[in-house]
């Protein structure tokens, strides 16, 4: 693999989704990393990742089985940067 050159945050797959979704980021440098999920009043509905990672591309997958149909917005949080992506879940 190569070396990611940027943070980056890609739009989920699938999209819209239901019930899950696989949410895939690249980070260039090891890091931590906070991944979080708020809905579209802004309140906090999960907490997907909270850790230190190294360099590469990696993912996570968000379960929303118990949320209902709606947007969401992931939010990807590191020392260097903050991303955002909107998610659409359709039931």
């Amino acid at each position: 693999d190569l070396i990611p050159e940027n943070f980056y945050l890609s739009q989920n797959y699938p999209n819209p989704f239901n019930p899950t979704t696989r949410i895939d980021y690249s980070i260039p440098i090891r890091t931590q990393v906070k991944i979080t999920i708020y809905d579209i009043q802004g309140r906090l509905v999960d907490r997907l990742a909270n850790n230190s990672y190294d360099v590469g591309n990696h993912k996570v997958m968000f379960d929303a089985s118990l949320l209902s149909s709606g947007i969401y917005f992931v939010q990807l949080i590191t020392n260097q940067d903050i991303k955002y992506s909107k998610i659409m879940l359709l039931k």
